[in-house]
């Protein structure tokens, strides 16, 4: 984004209600000039009156009310001269324009995006967005419109995030749209703070209020994480069974409780492999012989 032309500072106010009571004395000794004078028969007293009473409206035009939440952007003869933040009633040059900007924090939810995952897979993915305007002068002098901007960058993040990370993996080093969260919602909020901070806004936070694959794909998706997740427990078992076996096999030579050739070494591996990894309880099978018949 190119650089801010135009920078927030604070604009030349005085407190209202002393301009107040000096708008409404100038009303009010013109209109009592005026009155005077016509009864008196005295022109330029007349002349007087007006003038006077003119200015004490031109006075009281330069009031304005701000409330808590919002602040002022004051123009002159359309150059940006300040804002005013300070709530209440404020006074300004009264040939300004001024207008508001609401400082509040504000939600923004984008609508759900049909976009492919970095595995090509085709989603749905929705976000929130909380933001406030930092810098009122860049959020209405740098862009046309800063909330439809926002609201257009949001989108834009929410497609580049997607299409950056899969749905889902079952590597532990790789990040994942559903099982990393928070890794990529912080993320987001990054790239959608970087995409509008030249518009004068400040990203409060974000979060992934949607996310599931898209409905011509849900089913076999389904299945193919099933899939991958029985492989990835079936690798976990196998794991743990070597383990289990390999400790077996050292207790065993360790405190001399049987002597083991290589065949019954591996008849015992090949019976303790079946009942840690079979997914079915075993039946045990009493042999009255010896390991050889």
């Amino acid at each position: 984004m190119p650089a801010p032309r135009t920078r927030e500072r604070r604009a030349k106010a005085v407190p209202g209600v002393l301009m107040l009571a000096a708008g409404v004395v100038l009303v009010l000794a013109g209109a009592a000039l005026f009155v005077t004078a016509a009864a008196g028969g005295s022109g330029w007293l007349v002349g007087l009156g007006v003038l006077v009473a003119i200015a004490g409206f031109v006075v009281l035009r330069g009031l304005t009310a701000v409330a808590p939440g919002e602040a002022r952007v004051v123009q002159v003869l359309g150059r940006y001269t300040g804002t005013v933040r300070a709530d209440g009633l404020q006074w300004v040059n009264p040939i300004a324009a001024r207008r508001r900007v609401s400082t509040r924090i504000r939600n923004h939810e984008t609508g759900v995006a049909k976009v492919n995952d970095a595995d090509g897979n085709p989603i749905e993915m929705a976000a929130v967005v909380v933001w406030q305007v930092r810098d009122t002068a860049q959020a209405l002098f740098e862009v046309d419109d800063f909330v439809e901007f926002v609201a257009i960058q949001t989108e834009t993040a929410v497609r580049h995030i997607a299409n950056a990370y899969p749905y889902d993996t079952h590597d532990q080093h790789v990040l994942s749209l559903r099982d990393n969260a928070d890794e990529i919602t912080e993320k987001l909020s990054e790239e959608i703070g970087a995409r509008v901070a030249s518009a004068g806004v400040k990203v409060i936070e974000s979060r992934i209020t949607h996310l599931a694959y898209a409905p011509e794909i849900a089913q076999a998706m389904l299945r193919r994480q099933q899939a991958g997740a029985i492989v990835a427990a079936r690798e976990r078992i196998v794991e743990g069974a070597v383990g289990m076996v390999e400790m077996a096999l050292d207790r065993l030579a360790a405190h001399d409780v049987v002597d083991l050739d290589e065949e019954r070494k591996a008849a015992m591996v090949s019976n303790l492999m079946v009942v840690l990894v079979g997914d079915r309880d075993t039946q045990p099978v009493v042999n009255a012989g010896t390991l050889y018949s």
